[in-house]
């Protein structure tokens, strides 16, 4: 049936299992966990395709290639919220890019980036930040709106990729939707920012953003902001 479709050309009993509803047509298996060690095998090269060693224990019921490959992806993104390594951005590079400055630059490195599309930030909390004085003593939490700044900062670094002459350019943010902070964020955390880019026309942009700390989500929001100039 494969075969008048043009399928499985290259198929035969000598390379392939094949399974009808009798049972198996081949001779033989050559193991006799054949069908096991085809599994792990598709296990292992599916998550491969990470790029980087794993170290892990993995207990898998029925894989398929599909829930394989959903699992790095999953993988892929608790590496990015869970950052290790040089930043592609830093400080100094940030500041060419953003026109805050003390005490309201919220962002400190950029760990991922994909041009047009979407990019990670950091924001590494202290207690030296100044706003934990009076938010609250004796119990320091980052204010919410200082969160959704600080998202809105890593999402001004995405669009300013997206334009011509960016020196000459500043990000005004327009509107908020659909935002909830899920967690208080402390001094000590790392709050990691992914934003993504939604739609872009003209000089008007939506992006969606998540923040992270230790791999749970603390806020997210939908936002929309236009490219003006200075």
């Amino acid at each position: 049936m494969l075969r008048e479709s043009g399928l499985a050309c290259g198929a035969s009993l000598e390379n392939t299992v094949v399974l009808n509803d009798e049972g198996i047509l081949n001779d033989g298996l050559r193991f006799p966990d054949e069908f096991l060690r085809h599994k792990v095998g598709d296990i292992v090269g599916d998550l491969a395709l990470l790029g980087a060693r794993i170290e892990s224990h993995v207990i898998a019921e029925r894989p398929s290639h599909q829930g394989n490959i959903a699992l790095a992806r999953e993988m892929a993104k608790a590496s990015r919220r869970n950052p290790a390594g040089s930043p592609i951005v830093d400080t100094q590079q940030i500041l060419q890019y953003l026109p805050h400055r003390y005490p309201m630059l919220l962002v400190d490195r950029v760990i991922d980036f994909e041009s047009g599309d979407r990019i990670v930030g950091v924001k590494n909390v202290t207690i030296n930040e100044p706003f934990f004085q009076g938010h609250f003593p004796g119990h320091p939490i980052m204010p919410g709106v200082l969160i959704i700044e600080a998202m809105a900062q890593v999402g001004g670094l995405l669009m300013m990729d997206s334009v011509d002459n960016s020196d000459d350019k500043v990000v005004y943010f327009m509107s908020l939707d659909n935002v909830k902070w899920r967690r208080p964020v402390r001094p000590g955390d790392q709050l990691v920012f992914e934003v993504t880019l939604v739609q872009f026309r003209g000089s008007v942009c939506k992006l969606r953003g998540e923040g992270f700390v230790n791999g749970q989500l603390v806020a997210e929001a939908d936002l929309m902001a236009r490219i003006m100039a200075r």
